[in-house]
């Protein structure tokens, strides 16, 4: 079956090249008369040129905002008001995203103050008795001082003497008193003064306002539904800054450089073309073997947003160097041969072969030179030495 398989794919490339060469021939005369020379065997040239080839993994990836932010409730109630809609734009600390039933702390805000109010009164009572006790103390103490003089001299009976040394003791005992309402009185208003603070902390929070700039992508509450945190109301995408990530194999691990590797990136049909990767990841998924890549752009065009796919070629080695077309190539004998035409003679040139890409391959040893006609049709009926006529380059 392989013979008969040749055989035919033989005849098949004759008669190919045979219609070519009628149809060739059948344009560019200019005497319909005259017969075809048969000794000379058509071909096509392509010259061989100077070209860049690149190593490439071409693969796909996904487009993500780099920034954005899942926008959850901070309390948990119902949710009154929804202020945006997707599409919308948002300013970050000035557009209101949406609002919790907030009667509930307004009235707790309103006792907190009340409560406030009267703490700071029982202080200011507590500060005037202190002031009162030290003002009977330092009365008692020269009262006791006075009357331990008498009672030495022996001017005062003793039952006076100790009155005066028992009250001065109550109000030195008084006023430690006095002292400690004092800082009770301080302490609760400090007290008060906190839990005022954090019930308008939370009557804050009912009114929640879009944490960084960029639009509404998804809303997923209504108003009268209840909100708690962690459970999203909206999500906001910042498409300024798109991220392109993509998976490649573990092999390549090593040959990935973050700031030095590049890829050539295509959305929808838009080329983006060659941007710097920004990010490797630091494992190898150990049940893929594959691993992440990053990069970021920037102000992208329009078209290219989150979600979107990505056509992706990253570049693990470039440079330039003599290419010819790829199907200019011909095993013979063994070895890798194309065939340069000079005064329509073929001669065989022994190539050594790098880099392919976009149909080209690249010569890394060789005599042929940039310019060199290359046959690119016909190659397979030619031989060293072969009289040639040229169809067209």
């Amino acid at each position: 079956m392989s013979s008969k398989r040749k055989v035919i794919g033989g005849l098949l490339l004759v008669i190919l090249m045979a219609i070519i060469v009628l149809f060739l021939r059948g344009n560019n005369s200019s005497d319909t008369d005259k017969s075809p020379d048969t000794s000379h065997v058509p071909v096509v040239l392509t010259p061989a040129s100077m070209r860049t080839f690149e190593k490439l993994i071409v693969t796909q990836g996904n487009l993500e905002a780099k920034n954005y932010a899942v926008v959850s409730p901070r309390i948990s109630d119902v949710i009154e008001t929804i202020f945006v809609d997707e599409g919308d734009s948002v300013i970050a600390g000035k557009t209101k995203l949406f609002k919790s039933d907030s009667l509930k702390l307004e009235q707790r805000v309103e006792i907190q103050r009340n409560e406030l109010s009267v703490a700071r009164f029982a202080e200011r009572q507590s500060a005037a008795n202190l002031e009162k006790v030290a003002t009977d103390l330092n009365k008692a103490e020269l009262d006791y001082k006075r009357y331990k003089r008498l009672f030495e001299k022996q001017a005062v009976p003793a039952d006076a003497y100790e009155q005066q040394e028992s009250r001065f003791k109550q109000l030195q005992a008084a006023q430690k008193v006095a002292k400690a309402q004092v800082d009770l009185a301080a302490e609760r208003v400090h007290q008060t003064e906190s839990a005022l603070a954090i019930s308008q902390k939370n009557l804050a929070d009912t009114t929640v306002y879009a944490p960084l700039n960029g639009e509404v992508s998804e809303r997923l509450k209504e108003p009268g539904e209840m909100g708690k945190p962690g459970e999203p109301v909206v999500r906001i995408d910042d498409t300024s800054v798109v991220e392109v990530s993509a998976y490649l194999p573990s092999q390549y691990y090593s040959q990935i450089i973050p700031e030095q590797t590049v890829m050539n990136i295509e959305v929808s049909g838009i080329d983006i073309g060659q941007q710097v990767v920004s990010y490797k990841s630091p494992t190898i998924n150990r049940t893929l073997r594959t691993f992440g890549v990053k990069c970021v752009l920037k102000n992208p065009p329009e078209g290219v947003v989150p979600g979107a796919m990505a056509q992706i070629a990253v570049v693990l080695e470039s440079r330039k160097g003599l290419g010819v077309l790829s199907t200019a190539i011909q095993e013979r004998v063994g070895r890798s041969v194309v065939f340069a035409v000079k005064d329509g003679i073929a001669h065989q040139v022994s190539v050594n072969t790098g880099l392919e890409i976009n149909g080209w391959t690249e010569i890394t040893d060789s005599n042929l030179v940039e310019g060199a006609p290359v046959v690119t049709m016909g190659q397979q009926m030619i031989d060293e030495g072969t009289v040639v006529s040229i169809q067209g380059e």
